[in-house]
């Protein structure tokens, strides 16, 4: 390689580096909604047959609420509403800090749509774990209630009663359940259950044009369940290549605004995801977000193909969520899709303590053998052609 194409590959790198992070909110700050078109006001959507109309974006809380009270303002600002936390965030910091800003400014709890989530647990565990909530939250309610990070939705069919009886006592408002494994199993599931009000679940470009997926989704949208999609960025555990980065972002660039604006756009572009989940830990990501969200130009049909042929390229690279694939083909013995999102975490969001977190609540037999697995009829079966193997060395080197 001559010294001439170096130089450039490194200025690309940095420039997706630079750029990528928070979008175009150097240019957007001061301005949410100018990107590209008109400007609007942060646009809200039924969420499903809840009746309640939400923002289109949400704000995700695994991050520091605590010391960003300030943003927590902005947000609410900005119009953005809608308000996530989990129990796991921070072990529990997270919903404090969301509990501080409303004890600051009580007035804005009605304004906020509110959301915590807890792991699959009977029900004597799930009422303690509430009330714990509550009292982090300084409220005496939540919006919704969602059960977190099921794989089956058998995780939750004995809490069918709990949750009628924690609307009777004004506790929640609506109750679901958060998936980012088998997600379409579980929202099929849901659709024909007849009592779920709500899903949040993996959902992005990758994913959103398999049929299964549309499916899913359709049948959820039919029985009138509200949808929120996270991961919507769709980062993987292998790093695409630079110059396919460069090339998706330059062509966004063009149009007024960035790849991973166009990534949240795609999602919205389907009138059945009520609202997109993301974390916005600082103003520049919350910046961008809110821009693209106000924005109201709409991708053209040239811009879904060059998403599509992204992650055609890329497809090696990401973890689709479909873990009892590769779960039945080790036997049960290695969460294979949980460490795949811990890799996520590490490398791609570069959060290094979150996926350690995550990945030292997983079991501790199936950590401690993670790199002697054999994972051949995995990477057999896995739709992606991901390096299992490797990439399971890899996160018992990284995550223990």
């Amino acid at each position: 390689m001559d010294h001439t194409k170096k130089q450039q590959g490194v200025t690309r790198r940095g420039f997706i580096r630079s750029v990528g992070i928070g979008g175009m909110a150097a240019t957007a700050l001061g301005i949410p909604g100018a990107v590209g078109g008109q400007v609007a006001a942060m646009p809200r959507r039924k969420l499903g047959k809840t009746g309640v109309e939400v923002s289109i974006l949400c704000l995700g809380g695994m991050f520091d609420t605590v010391n960003n009270q300030l943003l927590l303002r902005q947000a609410l600002n900005w119009g953005v509403t809608y308000w996530d936390t989990a129990e796991g965030y921070g072990n529990g910091l997270s919903e404090e800090g969301f509990g501080r800003f409303f004890t600051r400014y009580p007035a804005t709890r009605k304004e906020i749509f509110l959301v915590t989530k807890f792991r699959p647990s009977p029900p004597d565990k799930l009422s303690e774990a509430l009330d714990k909530g509550l009292k982090r939250l300084q409220t005496d309610y939540v919006d919704a209630f969602f059960t977190h990070g099921i794989s089956d939705f058998n995780q939750i069919t004995g809490v069918r009663d709990w949750a009628e009886q924690m609307k009777k006592a004004g506790k929640i408002k609506f109750f679901g359940f958060s998936t980012h494994t088998n997600m379409e199993d579980c929202l099929l599931a849901a659709a024909k259950s007849g009592w779920i009000d709500t899903v949040m679940f993996t959902y992005n470009f990758r994913l959103m044009n398999t049929p299964k997926m549309k499916e899913a989704v359709d049948a959820c949208a039919q029985a009138g369940i509200g949808l929120t999609s996270f991961k919507t960025q769709a980062g993987g555990q292998v790093k695409p290549d630079a110059e396919a980065e460069f090339k998706l972002l330059q062509k966004f660039l063009d149009k007024g605004f960035t790849d991973k604006q166009a990534k949240l756009k795609a999602v919205w572009e389907n009138p059945n995801i009520a609202s997109v989940c993301s974390q916005m830990p600082n103003l520049a990501y919350l910046s961008a977000n809110v821009a693209a969200a106000r924005d109201l130009k709409s991708l053209a049909k040239s811009d879904f193909e060059a998403l599509e042929r992204f992650a055609a390229e890329t497809r090696s690279g990401y973890c689709a969520g479909c873990g009892r694939i590769c779960q039945a083909a080790v036997g049960g013995k290695v969460p294979v899709n949980d460490v795949m999102r811990c890799l996520m975490y590490y490398k791609d969001y570069g959060d290094r303590e979150l996926a350690r977190d995550v990945f030292a609540g997983l079991p501790e037999e199936a950590r401690s053998h993670l790199a002697e697995m054999d994972y051949s009829q995995a990477e057999r079966a896995c739709p992606q052609g991901l390096a299992i193997a490797e990439l399971m060395a890899e996160a018992s080197e990284l995550l223990a």
